[in-house]
């Protein structure tokens, strides 16, 4: 409860508030364009309408890529036991450092090729010295059997000719001549064979150390191939970036020193001068694209950047997108026009292409038409109130729109004009 004292003071007070706030609220009633706006004239901005060139575009996403790029991985090496084999990188370039054709990019460790090729080398000479003696063994036992051979038809020629004396000798040498003949006849049968199988036999155990010195030439080449690519060198001018790879639970570039799996992608060459940028198309803008359109272009992570582009291919098929299996994207590839140090590759852009331009066109904001039915209207500034004029409206794109007639460049109109109050 208030003390008599303090009520004759906070009475009074009450009474002159109350009197205020009605006051006000009556003033309002009798003159809304006076005072205070309500609150969709206070969210209510102006424009002035233009004349100036009006553009109809499309923006769609896209990643830059390089036109002339090639990838170094880690080389494959050749033979057998090397498909698994990790290297060791003694010398890798610089990241962002131009090269031509020919400069070195990343060398490895070729200690083990080498070795490798050393002692195929010299199991290859090994085998070939071991062709040569037993080709030369061959060759001496070879001309013993031809003598041999040659002594065998000697006794069988002999005893041809004892056998012409047997009708002048006693019967029982002639039965001995007839043995010996068939003696002969046989020994000469048995050493054909016999020397037939033994060259068979040296052809063989010969062809086998030839088999052998042609897989360790084969090995000693792999080999040598093998340390040859230790060395990789830039086939193209251009930028190398170093790929990031996955160590230690995390996402780095490749360094030095390091130990790096067959097949592995370590260092891109891109050619900075020529970029393009790879775009995915909605199925419901395919059909507005050609080749040949000018593109404007930005990227996402330098704002201030803008390039120059056209479209230099359509894909003619779609593409399933991975949210909607209902849902087609096309891909378009789009040309860069000029460079820049900043223009690398797997940067996000946003390309606006431009579809129609109508020149001196009169323009406003879209936020500023209102429709009634199918009749268009904009709020015209007329002294401190606006009002509603019919316009007939062109074309339109996603901000602005064309004003065919009803208003004149450099009125100035409404915005925000369907923003209702309370909001």
């Amino acid at each position: 409860m208030l003390s008599p004292n303090r009520a004759r003071f906070w009475i009074p007070a009450v009474v002159i508030g109350l009197g205020l706030a009605i006051g006000a609220v009556l003033l309002n009633a009798r003159d809304p364009g006076s005072g205070a706006s309500s609150p969709s004239e206070r969210r209510q901005t102006t424009s002035a309408v233009t004349r100036r060139d009006f553009v109809r575009s499309i923006r769609i996403a896209g990643t830059v890529e390089a036109v002339q790029a090639t990838t170094v991985s880690v080389p494959r090496l050749q033979g057998q036991g090397t498909t698994t084999m990790s290297l060791v990188i003694t010398r890798l370039i610089r990241p962002g450092s131009l090269v031509k054709p020919g400069d070195l990019l990343v060398e490895f460790d070729r200690q083990d090729q080498l070795k490798n090729a050393l002692d195929r080398r010299a199991e290859l000479s090994d085998l070939e010295q071991q062709i040569k003696k037993k080709e030369a063994e061959e060759r001496a036992a070879r001309a013993r059997d031809d003598t041999a051979a040659q002594a065998a038809e000697t006794a069988l020629t002999r005893a041809q000719l004892d056998m012409t004396k047997n009708e002048l000798i006693p019967k029982i040498q002639a039965e001995k001549n007839a043995l010996a003949l068939e003696e002969a006849q046989a020994k000469l049968a048995q050493l054909k064979k016999t020397f037939d199988l033994k060259r068979r036999a040296a052809e063989a155990d010969i062809k086998i150390l030839q088999i052998r010195r042609d897989r360790a030439a084969n090995a000693m080449k792999q080999a040598e191939t093998n340390a040859n690519k230790m060395s990789v060198a830039s086939s193209i001018e251009g930028m190398a970036v170093l790929r990031t790879i996955w160590k230690s639970n995390t996402m780095a570039e490749v360094q030095e020193g390091e130990e790096v799996r067959a097949g592995m992608p370590i260092v891109d060459v891109v050619n900075p001068a020529l970029m393009r940028i790879r775009a995915k198309l909605n199925q419901a803008d395919v059909n507005e694209l050609r080749q040949g359109q000018p593109v404007t272009i930005g990227l996402d992570a330098y704002p201030d950047l803008s390039f120059k582009g056209r479209i230099t291919q359509i894909s003619p098929l779609a593409v399933r997108s991975t949210m909607s299996p209902k849902v087609r994207t096309f891909v378009a590839l789009v040309e860069v026009l000029g460079s820049h140090p900043k223009l690398m590759p797997d940067l996000t852009a946003s390309l606006d292409v431009e579809l129609a331009r109508e020149p001196g066109a009169i323009v406003v904001p879209r936020d500023s038409i209102r429709y009634d039915g199918e009749q268009a209207f904009v709020r015209v500034s007329k002294g401190s109130s606006f009002e509603d004029r019919p316009v007939t409206i062109g074309s339109l794109n996603a901000h602005e729109a064309v004003v065919k007639s009803g208003i004149q460049e450099g009125v100035t109109i409404a915005r925000n004009v369907n923003v209702k109050a309370g909001r």
